[in-house]
């Protein structure tokens, strides 16, 4: 029995205290995504993607971000990457297809997705990749912040901040809209209003700046949006002729007022479940 007014505030303290948080096996997957409350890396056996070479449009972006990726695996010097442009163009299917391909090769190198309302547990989840054995891709998808969203200051130590620094045996990987992850009005505002309008500027927009590759995805053609699909079609054995496929597409496209990497896989899925294919 504890007599001590302290002690028993101490040992209730101590019960109400949360475990230290256990690394999960590594090996069990080769992808994890990260949640708080409480916080643990939950394994994905089964990763949604397309593989690398049905990525039809980004061929630069494409070699660029698989050559960064190869180099981090062989535990070579690597960048931060920041996939930004067009939706629907195959950012984060790029990221996926890039991880399955070099993963192939490198079985150590791990994908850890990140949802951007969990920015402020990032430096908990450095700490516990940082003693890890393997490689790891931290994914942030569709990252971008509006008015009076400060998360972006826990995305600093991440990427250069901070005295320990980002892990050497991580590597982030974004997506955005947003070159500079920020609406563009949040910044002409800052220009307009501010006491200082440089400095402003520059807290805003240095986020973007840390990252060391800078990928960009246009609107794609009508030529490449065909060509995405007749890779669909010969990758997954639905046959159809180039002149009802043209026909079928467009007017497709038409249909949803776009042209985009996700609207060619939309438009495949529905000719896969119309030839009867499965995916």
């Amino acid at each position: 029995m504890i007599d001590d007014p302290m002690d028993r505030i101490a040992a209730a303290l101590e019960r109400m205290a949360p475990a230290p948080l256990q690394a999960p096996d590594f090996d069990a997957a080769s992808a994890f995504v990260w949640h708080t409350g409480p916080d643990r890396l939950e394994p994905v056996h089964q990763i949604s993607r397309v593989p690398l070479k049905l990525l039809v449009g980004n061929d630069r972006s494409r070699d660029t971000l698989l050559a960064n990726t190869t180099q981090f695996a062989r535990g070579l010097p690597a960048n931060n990457a920041l996939l930004w442009g067009a939706r629907g163009m195959g950012k984060s299917s790029l990221v996926k297809a890039v991880h399955g391909a070099v993963q192939a090769d490198y079985p150590q190198l791990k994908i850890v997705e990140l949802q951007r309302e969990d920015l402020p547990s990032v430096g908990r989840l450095l700490n516990l990749l940082r003693g890890a054995s393997g490689r790891f891709l931290l994914y942030c998808d569709d990252l971008s912040f509006g008015h009076d969203d400060s998360h972006y200051k826990s995305l600093k130590a991440v990427l250069d901040g901070g005295i320990e620094g980002r892990p050497e045996n991580v590597v982030l990987y974004a997506t955005s809209n947003r070159r500079h992850l920020m609406p563009r009005d949040m910044i002409e505002n800052e220009r307009q209003s501010g006491i200082n309008p440089a400095e402003a500027v520059e807290e805003k927009v240095s986020l973007s700046d840390r990252f060391g590759l800078w990928l960009g995805f246009h609107p794609c053609d009508q030529d490449q949006y065909l060509a995405m699909i007749r890779g669909y079609c010969d990758a997954y054995g639905v046959d159809i002729d180039d002149a009802t496929l043209r026909t079928q597409a467009i007017e497709w496209q038409a249909t949803r007022g776009a042209r985009s990497g996700r609207v060619a896989w939309q438009y495949f899925v529905d000719l896969a479940g119309r030839s009867g294919v499965t995916l």
